[in-house]
């Protein structure tokens, strides 16, 4: 089992196109992460200069907003449904000033429903949704970050999103490159003249798929080494806590699960079919299904996770990622199968071999 391992590991390194893959692999997390390296403490409001998203939905710290105070949303979603009352329902100041009077009492559902059904007013609510954040001052950002730094050392944040984008990245060229790992096998003479030799198919299969896992275990040690070295470099002006556990941690728990499901999967197809290549697109519509939003018990659309999905995402905003509902225990699911398929893998190569 070692010596196919270790051969399987060594053809990897040894090939050019593998060291590309990991370069694009590398710049690709790179260009999705820089963002979030770029969070720090503001010195004043004369060094405000962020991004403008194209919608409140996509603003994030990065861009210098704030979750804004409950009291002050209500404040500022009656000062817009003011204006536009003047704007574009072409009423009097004082006339609208009345309807704002009107609506005091009520909460931010009975309010939409009353402009909606008195005035046709049909967009208040989605009003009242954008002041979740605000542009903030200096003093609100680096109160914000200060806050959250309090529960969590700031690598905590970065390496989920640092898992997020790696899981993806690492998705596509597992599926890619991991086609070599059977090519040479499968070809008609080599794979009658395998089942010829006295080599048992527990040690056969575990051992290709051993240093199928192993080649992704070496990229995503190259991954975590380079963005906690970045993580380092670019916040250390700022004094952030940076640890390698935390990228370590997510690694393990968001992205080798599913490095194992793939190569387990690779594993099946290519002795069910004695060739690798079709589950090249099997695996891309695997990780399509696995990266599909959906939507929860409330009709929300976002994304929820799915089951035995092969990537695990962090689309919240930096400071509030939390991991999707049922993800460790779909990690463990994905754990169970790759063992699984192994099994099946291992009886598949003894039939054959008979």
């Amino acid at each position: 089992m070692s010596v196919i391992m270790k051969r399987e590991i060594k053809n990897f390194l040894k090939r050019p196109l593998f060291w590309i893959g990991v370069l694009i692999v590398v710049l690709g997390v790179f260009q999705d992460v820089r963002p979030y390296l770029g969070i720090s403490y503001v010195s004043s409001d004369k060094d405000l200069s962020f991004h403008t998203p194209s919608s409140i939905a996509d603003a994030d710290i990065t861009d210098g907003y704030v979750p804004t105070k409950e009291e002050d949303r209500r404040k500022m979603w009656e000062e817009e449904i003011q204006e536009n009352l003047v704007s574009d329902f072409e009423m009097g100041q004082e006339e609208a000033e009345a309807v704002i009077e009107e609506m005091k009492g009520m909460d931010i559902q009975e309010a939409c429903e009353y402009l909606e059904t008195k005035y046709h007013y049909y967009n208040a609510l989605y009003a009242y949704e954008d002041t979740e954040l605000h542009q903030g001052t200096a003093e609100e950002i680096n109160f914000y970050i200060k806050s959250k730094l309090k529960s969590h050392r700031f690598s905590y944040y970065f390496s989920r999103k640092f898992a997020d984008f790696s899981g993806l990245y690492m998705g596509f060229f597992a599926s890619v490159m991991l086609a070599a790992l059977f090519w040479q096998d499968t070809r008609k003479n080599t794979y009658e003249l395998l089942h010829t030799k006295p080599i048992r198919a527990g040690q056969y299969v575990l051992g290709k798929a051993a240093g199928g896992f192993f080649v992704c275990l070496i990229v995503l040690a190259i991954l975590n080494l380079v963005f906690w070295a970045a993580c380092r470099i670019f916040t250390k002006s700022s004094g952030f806590e940076v640890n390698l556990m935390d990228f370590l941690a997510a690694t393990s728990l968001y992205i080798l699960p599913n490095m194992l499901m793939i190569v387990c999967v690779y594993s099946l197809i290519s002795l069910l079919f004695k060739n690798p290549l079709p589950a090249v697109p099997f695996l891309i519509l695997y990780m399509l299904y696995s990266n599909t939003g959906s939507r929860n018990e409330e009709g929300v659309f976002g994304y929820y996770g799915r089951p035995l999905a092969i990537m695990v995402r962090f689309p919240g905003r930096f400071f509030d990622t939390v991991s999707p509902p049922m993800a460790l225990m779909n990690q463990g699911f994905l754990i169970l199968a790759s063992a699984s398929i192994l099994l099946i893998c291992t009886l598949l190569w003894k039939r054959r071999r008979m």
